[in-house]
């Protein structure tokens, strides 16, 4: 085998592994259709349960409300998909395929990039149908194409940071159950932020959390880019803690797997 070949071996087994979760998301399709669910079903709840009251509350009606909770409905997508990464992640490790791995001829990152890509592929998938859903329901962004290309990217980006991070939980997580659970506090922190109601319409302590928390300035982005508005620093923070996020999910990841591995 000459060195070329050898210098393209991770991309291979990287391209292989992404083959086997591709397929598996093709085989059991229950998991995708779960994550599609939720938050289509939490975007019909408050634009048709909740809008009305959040709609005034905001200075708007239910069709205001709708373009206002669709950034934070895109986020609960992404979010989603973090808790079926660490499910994916955990089952592998607890079920015996990583000891069949350590036998074969692979690049050990490609079992890991296999996953990585795989998710930011099906959270493609994902959010493409909720923003479908929201626009049938009345969701009118003023985004130009080239906004467009941005939230596209911007959301392939945090994506990205989401799912290493997921894949740490997955490989801490003992049980599948465990790695079910552990992406819980993910999934809750768009309530906790700006992405249904005003962060000035709460109470002092909880402004302060949601002030400052990192889903904020994702939802401000969002809203920004999807609906024509400034962004002020939110851009500049949320590309920030996308890069913690992605960096600190990709070490923790990678240590993990590799002590995993080892034994």
């Amino acid at each position: 085998m000459s060195t070329l070949d050898l210098s393209f071996h991770p991309l291979r087994d990287s391209v292989t592994m992404l083959r086997r979760n591709l397929k598996h998301m093709l085989r059991y399709p229950s998991m995708t259709v779960m994550l599609v669910g939720m938050p289509v079903i939490f975007l019909l709840l408050f634009v048709y349960v909740f809008g009305g009251t959040m709609g005034a509350g905001i200075g708007g009606d239910r069709a205001a409300y709708v373009n206002y909770v669709t950034p934070a409905i895109i986020l609960m997508a992404v979010t989603s998909i973090v808790q079926g990464t660490a499910i994916s992640v955990a089952m592998d490790m607890t079920e015996g395929v990583i000891a069949r791995f350590r036998t074969m001829h692979i690049a050990r990152v490609s079992v890991l990039t296999g996953h990585v890509i795989g998710s930011v592929l099906q959270a493609v998938f994902v959010m493409a149908v909720v923003i479908g859903v929201a626009l049938l329901v009345g969701f009118r962004p003023d985004a130009t194409a080239g906004a467009w290309l941005a939230t596209a990217g911007f959301l392939v980006l945090l994506t990205f940071a989401l799912v290493w991070f997921a894949v740490a939980i997955g490989l801490v997580a003992k049980t599948v159950e465990s790695a079910s659970n552990l992406p819980m506090p993910l999934i809750l922190l768009p309530f906790l932020g700006s992405g249904f109601v005003p962060t000035d319409t709460m109470p002092a302590g909880l402004r302060w959390f949601a002030e400052y928390q990192p889903f904020t300035p994702v939802i401000e982005t969002l809203r920004g880019l999807l609906m024509n508005r400034p962004l002020g620093d939110n851009l500049w923070l949320a590309l920030a803690w996308c890069a913690v996020i992605a960096v600190g999910g990709y070490v923790w990841s990678k240590r993990l797997f590799n002590r995993e591995y080892a034994h």
